[in-house]
């Protein structure tokens, strides 16, 4: 399960961030609301928490881009205030649930699980073209042809699956995949999607990783005569 964490407050952003990986989740944590959008609409958490008081966007208007994208993935919304009118904001711009700081590790993780628990069964598989990656098992799979992925190569495939034909910059992928503190550089993104291409074309996928100059990658279907 991976969870977005949208909160100003590093302190608090990784103080939560601990504790949800402590309960098995995987969690990303950015710190204002320009970048949570940016991140919550690649689509690819199962669920999102988002501070109401952040710089650039504030939490409402996050929330309101990914509702008009048409993401339904369960928003859960932290603020200080605790007054009625601040609630029904929150849910009007598309949260399921709004917990008021401060609150208990013990009440954050039980509204988690069960906001988690409404989306019943989750998705195995993510696909494009005649390609489908299997997220249990990390396995690139088209028709009767398989092929297994390293750990990386699957964070930066499932990205691309996502993200289909929008482009996504080598900055955000190495942000997603590699973190924030890594020293990491553009050149690895490029040496792992040449990886990926090559794994591509060895089941016989019709899926091309297109690079588009100063925009980074999307994924096409390529057309056969």
């Amino acid at each position: 399960m991976k969870i977005l964490i949208a909160e100003d407050d590093r302190m608090l952003a990784d103080a939560l961030k601990e504790l949800l990986e402590g309960h098995g989740f995987q969690v990303d944590a950015v710190y204002d609301g320009e970048m949570g959008a940016e991140y919550a609409l690649l689509g690819v958490y199962d669920l999102l928490i988002l501070d109401v008081m952040m710089p650039k966007l504030d939490g409402y208007q996050v929330a309101g881009k990914v509702r008009a994208s048409r993401c339904g993935t369960p928003i859960l919304m932290l603020t200080a205030r605790s007054q009625l009118e601040d609630r029904v904001q929150g849910l009007e711009a598309g949260a399921d649930y709004y917990l008021t700081k401060p609150f208990a590790a013990r009440e954050l993780l039980a509204c988690i699980h069960a906001l988690l628990r409404r989306q019943g069964a989750q998705v195995d598989e993510v696909t494009f073209g005649n390609t489908a990656l299997d997220l249990s098992t990390s396995m690139l799979v088209c028709g009767e042809r398989q092929i297994r992925l390293s750990a990386k190569e699957f964070d930066v495939m499932r990205l691309l699956f996502q993200s289909g034909e929008k482009n996504l910059s080598k900055e955000l992928i190495l942000a997603r995949v590699w973190g924030y503190d890594s020293e990491a550089v553009e050149n690895h993104v490029e040496v792992y999607v040449g990886f990926l291409r090559k794994k591509l074309r060895s089941i016989g996928s019709n899926v091309r990783i297109r690079a588009v100059r100063k925009l980074g990658y999307h994924l096409e279907v390529e057309e056969h005569d």
